[in-house]
């Protein structure tokens, strides 16, 4: 039985938050969920995977604890556990900004929905911005997108200031991975003087469940943050892997590398590492392999 995976977010005030810790994480664990959940004075961001009984539960306790509906979920599956444990953390954001400017409480872009977005980026005066880092850009963009080329969220603010100016680039359309990121981003953009800002409402991963594969304007697959590693048109697992030593999202391509080793390093840290710690990472990967881990 495949594993239900729901990804969430809002923001509403929260208060109380090492009891809201406590109550959440004691739920989930009765039940076996694994994930993250974040809170913050903000509000609430996770993602939690389980078996469809124990997540019907968890979805109703979503909705009593945060008023959350179906358009503050993104619901797919995991033939595997995509994530190792249970965790609840506080944040001072439930997505990092560190700029009172981006405060979606206050305003926001046009929600866009995904039967709508193909028609809004034909448009030649719009500039199409992905807002995510530079490692999941690898695995998939929209066509004709600009990838900012940033490491974190928080450099977001720099592109933006460097790099757009809102007189010339006046119509903005921006995308992420389920639509949090986009929520700070557009409102930042718009108290920055942008005149349009536009964002694909539930992000990209809504774009793939609901926009079909021949219509389709993204290319690649859709980095996530679990184990699953990358998600294809209608939310389906992909053959993409994670490099045990740095992270870095490894394609088929990047696994038939030289620079390739198992458990060790890949094409993007290979060259980082000391043999030291290569040989730790070898002795750690022969244990997991041996069961000894």
């Amino acid at each position: 039985m495949p594993y239900s995976v729901a990804a969430f977010y809002r923001f509403l005030p929260l208060e109380d938050l090492e009891s809201l810790r406590a109550g959440l994480l004691a739920f989930c664990r009765e039940r076996a969920l694994r994930g993250t959940i974040l809170i913050a004075p903000e509000g609430v961001n996770g993602t939690v995977a389980g078996e469809p009984a124990a997540m019907t539960a968890f979805l109703a306790e979503l909705s009593r604890r945060f008023a959350l509906t179906e358009e503050h979920l993104r619901i797919s599956s995991a033939s595997d556990w995509p994530f190792a444990r249970m965790k609840v953390r506080i944040r001072p954001e439930i997505i990092t900004l560190r700029d009172e400017a981006g405060d979606p409480t206050e305003k926001t872009g046009v929600h866009v929905a995904p039967k709508d977005w193909n028609a809004l980026i034909a448009d030649p005066g719009v500039v199409l911005l992905d807002t995510r880092n530079r490692y999941e850009t690898k695995v998939g963009i929209f066509e004709g997108a600009i990838d900012p080329g940033i490491d974190q969220f928080t450099d977001f603010k720099r592109y933006v200031e460097e790099q757009l100016d809102p007189q010339k680039q006046q119509k903005i359309a921006m995308f992420c991975t389920g639509g949090i990121r986009c929520e700070k981003a557009s409102a930042f953009m718009l108290e920055k003087g942008f005149a349009e800002v536009y964002q694909l409402k539930g992000g990209i991963l809504s774009y793939l469940e609901q926009v079909p594969e021949a219509d389709s304007r993204w290319q690649g697959d859709c980095y996530v943050f679990d184990g699953r590693v990358a998600l294809g048109h209608g939310l389906a697992e992909t053959d993409w892997t994670a490099c045990f030593g740095c992270g870095a999202p490894l394609s088929a391509e990047d696994r038939a590398s030289p620079e390739f080793e198992e458990g060790v390093s890949c094409p993007v840290c290979a060259g980082e590492k000391s043999e030291a710690e290569k040989a730790a990472l070898r002795e750690r990967h022969r244990q997991m392999t041996a069961g000894e881990g």
